[in-house]
């Protein structure tokens, strides 16, 4: 069972950064910050060891991650990628992690292809860069970026075809036409082609689903849970959702609260995860350890509440399992390895240590999926 992780490079400064949010901003900015909301509140969350680490040391954080991800079980990292017609943000790491050979871990790219802005601490949406689609000569530069990872043997590919995946589609007009210029911009360079995924939040993509576009529709817990796990008539809520999210989009509004608290419970999201069917064959499950993103806001966010080490083993055993089963593949998503300010992290903490890699671990031994070679991380 190959398990794909989802990974955050906000972990270094830049100068967007410093500008919008102050000098030194990293996304352990927002983790130091967290106070408990509410009685037993996990808050603020604190690496083992006080490691808040920088991914631009030297690539010493990227090779120790890629050692201990691969020990307990994680196949591969999902890197977040920030592209702007043209302008990057974040990207040194995993341009790093290209031209550091030595880093022998699979990995993919998803294009986190939303504006940026400041919604998450106001209710008032600003802007910081606006997201723009261009035509065939960005198209073109994008590709042109895209490749030599694509071309990495390191990548993550499927009979020689690169895996992409695009965090929204259905914000982007041209999405038909820029992915066909994509898939025949690889088959011109030798690859098969390219596969295609979509994180599934909170819509009802049909024509994606039933391949007219995408290959997977990656199932991206615990928001597709949370979403839809209490609606009585899901079909026309996704739609809905959908139609309130574009709009919102489109006229850059923003229609959360971030000083609203909301709470979900941690067993009520794993059993809706567990018993309910794939939506269709192209769907792709995703696993996820916990989830608080009240860092990243001033006053709410949401919690899922619950979390504990042997009910996440035991969740993750029943998800691999399922996996196989009902879904029909040997790979999943992962949320996620490093999203700290967002309560969805792998990596140790002073409250739980390895507790959640050896859960990971001990899931993928209990379904005979977990490979017993050396041992890489001490």
């Amino acid at each position: 069972m190959k398990i794909i992780a989802f990974y955050l490079p906000q972990f270094h400064t830049i100068p967007e950064n410093d500008q919008w949010w102050g000098k030194g901003f990293t996304e352990w900015t927002n983790v130091k910050k967290a106070r408990p909301l509410y009685p037993g509140h996990n808050q603020p969350r604190i690496p083992l060891d006080g490691n808040y680490y920088c991914l631009l040391d030297d690539n010493k954080t990227l090779s120790r991650q890629c050692q201990m991800a691969k020990e307990y079980g994680i196949y591969g990292f999902c890197f977040y990628h920030y592209w702007f017609s043209g302008k990057k943000l974040l990207e040194k790491p995993v341009e790093n992690f290209l031209r550091d050979r030595t880093l022998n871990m699979p990995f993919c790219l998803c294009w986190a292809n939303e504006h940026w802005t400041n919604a998450w601490v106001s209710n008032k949406d600003k802007i910081l860069i606006e997201q723009k689609y261009g035509n065939r000569n960005e198209w073109e530069e994008h590709y042109q970026y895209f490749k030599p990872f694509f071309s990495d043997e390191r990548y993550i590919k499927n009979g020689n075809k690169p895996l992409l995946v695009i965090y929204r589609p259905e914000i982007i007009p041209c999405i038909k036409e820029m992915m066909a210029f994509f898939r025949e911009r690889a088959i011109t360079d030798g690859f098969a082609g390219i596969e295609f995924a979509y994180q599934s939040l909170a819509y009802d993509l049909k024509d994606y689903r039933e391949g007219l576009f995408f290959d997977y529709d990656i199932e991206y817990q615990p928001l597709y849970a949370r979403t839809f796990m209490k609606s009585k008539i899901p079909g026309l809520f996704r739609h809905a959702f959908r139609c309130l999210k574009s709009f919102s989009y489109k006229y850059k509004m923003n229609i959360g609260n971030p000083d609203l608290l909301k709470k979900y419970n941690y067993r009520d999201i794993w059993n809706y995860i567990l018993n309910t069917p794939p939506v269709s064959g192209n769907s792709v499950p995703c696993g996820f350890v916990d989830w608080d993103n009240t860092p990243r806001r001033e006053k709410g966010g949401s919690v899922i509440e619950g979390y504990d080490s042997k009910l996440f083993q035991e969740y993750m055993t029943k998800l691999i399992q399922k996996t196989k089963d009902v879904y029909h593949r040997d790979f999943m998503f992962f949320f996620a390895w490093n999203e700290w300010a967002e309560g969805g992290y792998l990596e140790p903490d002073t409250k739980y240590g390895y507790e959640k890699l050896s859960a990971i671990r001990q899931a993928l031994k209990d379904t005979g999926e977990y490979y017993t070679g050396e041992k890489i991380y001490q």
